[in-house]
């Protein structure tokens, strides 16, 4: 279904904005077809969606779904109801035509409208990052780097989630390498893209990120952001009575803090 929405400009002049409704279903994962192209490009249009808009409900699709919800204060269910595609359209643009012509074409399409996410070069400091909610997130008091409150509430989630049992220096250890990889020009440059990235962290894999963080993961956040860094830089951590990849010990260990080792 197509709504003709008229914008009436400051001297009277009008123009005409095309935008796609949802259907009435709830979509969710496993959904196929135009529901989903629309989901995934809404969400990308916000930068919550760095995959393929294919019209496929697949992993990558879920986790930008709920990062949206988390962003925007809403039920945290993975699932796209009329709550969450009404909080959608109002905070992002659609053209389908647009958007199903690039995908008749054949082509790689994973970049729709807003802002493209640019890496930070090596060396720059990104003293004003927020996460990307289109909401207009406040940055956090006192938090010399800018990071949004956002930003902190979910590295604590990530640091509770990933470390609750660990000693406080090893918590402050894994909020860093959160903190590392959004520096570095090989991972996502906001909290949220970093946390989420696929297989990046077992909290995200087994639900555990959803988990109510105490002070102590929300200090651990703090610490890192004014700089302290336990884990001396690392971009990795494993636990080895748990760690299933050959790959991860293939890294350069940097230390061991608790039963983590902190790794490049």
């Amino acid at each position: 279904m197509i709504i003709s929405l008229s914008i009436i400009g400051l001297q009277g002049e009008s123009s005409t904005k095309t935008a796609s409704a949802f259907s009435a279903q709830v979509i969710q994962q496993g959904a196929v077809g135009d529901d989903v192209i629309e989901l995934q490009s809404r969400l990308q249009y916000l930068g919550f969606y760095n995959g393929k808009i294919d019209g496929v409900f697949g992993w990558g699709t879920y986790w930008a779904l709920r990062n949206f919800q988390y962003e925007f204060g809403m039920e945290i269910d993975g699932l796209a109801g009329q709550t969450t595609k009404d909080k959608l359209v109002k905070a992002s643009n659609y053209d389908e035509g647009y958007v199903k012509q690039q995908i008749n074409q054949g082509k790689d399409f994973t970049h729709y409208g807003g802002e493209e996410r640019k890496e930070t070069p090596a060396g720059e400091n990104n003293t004003n990052k927020t996460t990307e909610t289109g909401g207009g997130d406040v940055p956090a008091a006192n938090v010399p780097q800018g990071y949004s409150q956002n930003d902190i509430q979910l590295m604590a989630n990530a640091v509770y989630g990933e470390a609750r049992g660990e000693p406080y220096e090893g918590q402050v250890a894994v909020a860093a390498v959160i903190l590392n990889r959004i520096e570095s020009p090989t991972f996502p440059n906001t909290a949220s893209g970093v946390i989420f990235e696929p297989r990046a962290f077992t909290a995200v894999a087994d639900g555990q990120i959803w988990l109510e963080p105490n002070d102590k993961a929300k200090e651990a956040v703090i610490d890192a952001i004014n700089g302290w860094d336990p884990s001396s830089n690392a971009l990795y951590y494993f636990n080895p009575v748990t760690a299933t990849s050959d790959w991860i010990w293939t890294r350069p260990q940097i230390k061991k803090i608790g039963k983590h080792i902190f790794c490049n």
